[in-house]
């Protein structure tokens, strides 16, 4: 009998012992109906893409495997493993990117959560393109070299200007390349054309221009990121970013369900937590614009008080890399 009762006690003692040390994934996992794991291909701010990662697998108890670059290093890693496909989901920081992923037939449809809160136009008419969140181009401006300046696109081509702007490469920041498909189909390549004979040099990508403005090599950034200028500036950097009053592009961040995902079920809990509360604020912590309307910022401007372009995606998208490359030829 005592051997018995030894044996009953010691066997409790593993079932709490393995609890203590893992029951929390357990639980989740048996909570959620998932398990396994899922492939994220998602581009900048890196932090997020962690926060947003480790979010996820506490609430599911599902692995994350994160792949963080580019939008052209992840459309180059999709292309070099379509043989033996990896990704679940994929996030670009390029609407006309992710619509040419959709005409190519590459992604599925799919309703998530909180679909009736998100900002209108940002989940496509199909259901295939899911704007988590967004990011704008603006002018960034180092103050120690320009004090103030609230000049529309087309007056930077003054002479005051002059030899002072950089504009990020167009064929290496989706941003950037999405805004010069709207901005010169809506309003032609006249406005391009002048700052370009003012002096305007390709500034390199995203984070190559921002920095030579930072350090003063540059005066302006025209068509800068604006989460990357919020971040440094709350870090204390000599820079100010506005939003020219003839409108920028607000390039909503698609996230999309591959087609040949191997984890299908998993991708789609993914996509339902990128628009729940906690991964939506974790966003707007980045200084990106939440995908959802019920959710704002207080450390950068919102949706509403941006002034936007109209754009016509479907046209950007066939005009976007011609655009790209001309704007690289005329800043070259």
């Amino acid at each position: 009998m005592k051997k018995k009762i030894i044996a009953g006690l010691l066997a409790a003692m593993m079932v709490l012992g393995l609890t203590a040390c893992g029951g929390s994934k357990t639980t989740e996992t048996a909570e959620s109906g998932l398990s396994g794991k899922v492939t994220v291909y998602m581009p900048s701010p890196a932090g997020l893409a962690d926060e947003i990662a480790a979010g996820f697998t506490a609430k599911t108890g599902v692995e994350v495997e994160v792949f963080q670059g580019t939008t052209g290093e992840i459309l180059a890693r999709l292309e070099a493993e379509e043989a033996n496909p990896v990704a679940d989901v994929v996030i670009l920081a390029s609407w006309t990117d992710g619509l040419s992923m959709k005409n190519d037939g590459k992604i599925m449809s799919y309703t998530p959560e909180n679909a009736d809160k998100v900002a209108e136009g940002w989940i496509d008419e199909d259901s295939m393109l899911f704007g988590y969140s967004a990011s704008a181009v603006g002018v960034i401006y180092n103050t120690t070299v320009i004090p103030e300046l609230s000049a529309d696109w087309s007056e930077l081509a003054s002479a005051e200007y002059k030899d002072l702007l950089a504009i990020p490469d167009a064929e290496k920041s989706g941003a950037c390349k999405d805004f010069v498909a709207g901005y010169t189909n809506a309003n032609g390549w006249d406005d391009f054309e002048a700052l370009a004979a003012n002096g305007m040099i390709n500034g390199g990508a995203n984070k190559a221009a921002l920095e030579s403005v930072t350090t003063g090599e540059i005066g302006i950034l025209v068509a800068g990121v604006d989460y990357n200028a919020y971040s440094s500036i709350d870090k204390g950097e000599p820079l100010q970013i506005y939003y020219p009053a003839g409108g920028t592009v607000v390039n909503p961040r698609p996230a999309m369900i591959m087609n040949t995902s191997p984890n299908v079920e998993n991708a789609k809990a993914f996509i339902d937590y990128l628009f729940s509360d906690e991964a939506q604020t974790m966003a707007a912590g980045a200084y990106l614009l939440p995908g959802r309307t019920d959710i704002t910022c207080d450390n950068r401007t919102n949706l509403s008080d941006i002034p936007q372009i109209q754009c016509d995606w479907d046209k950007m998208v066939e005009i976007s890399a011609d655009a790209a490359a001309k704007m690289n030829e005329l800043c070259k």
